[in-house]
């Protein structure tokens, strides 16, 4: 079992920087892949980047290709969001969560963490 934690959220302007963490509680972090999504109040839950059990394979969704960077580190059982250029339309709850393999649905993620608020001002 997994227990996550995300922080780093907050407010920032459009075009600012933020670094979301997360931090992983358990014997197993680096047997699996790595999920951040985001949601906005009445809409799904939205796949923005995974990275696999190694941190070899990363997949990212379309709209933040060249803005977001997945990673993690084993040793330190964290993964990272690095989130640059941010706009308005990024504004979200994110959360990490972890899957036995690396998947853009969310329905494949067995844990999840109770997210972090990033909100991005015009």
């Amino acid at each position: 079992q997994v227990q996550l934690v995300e922080s780093g959220g907050g407010l920032v302007q459009a075009g600012g920087s933020l670094t979301l963490s997360c931090a992983a509680f358990g014997p197993t972090f680096s047997s699996y892949d790595m999920g951040w999504f985001r949601q906005v109040p009445g809409v799904e839950r939205e796949f923005v980047a995974a990275i696999n059990w190694s941190g070899g394979s990363t997949v990212y969704t379309d709209s933040v290709k060249g803005r977001f960077t997945i990673s993690r580190d084993n040793r330190k059982d964290t993964v990272w969001l690095q989130m640059n250029t941010l706009k308005p339309e990024d504004t979200a709850v994110y959360y990490c969560a972890a899957a036995e393999y690396e998947s853009r649905d969310p329905r494949d993620y067995e844990y999840w963490g109770r997210g972090t608020q990033v909100t991005v001002s015009s």
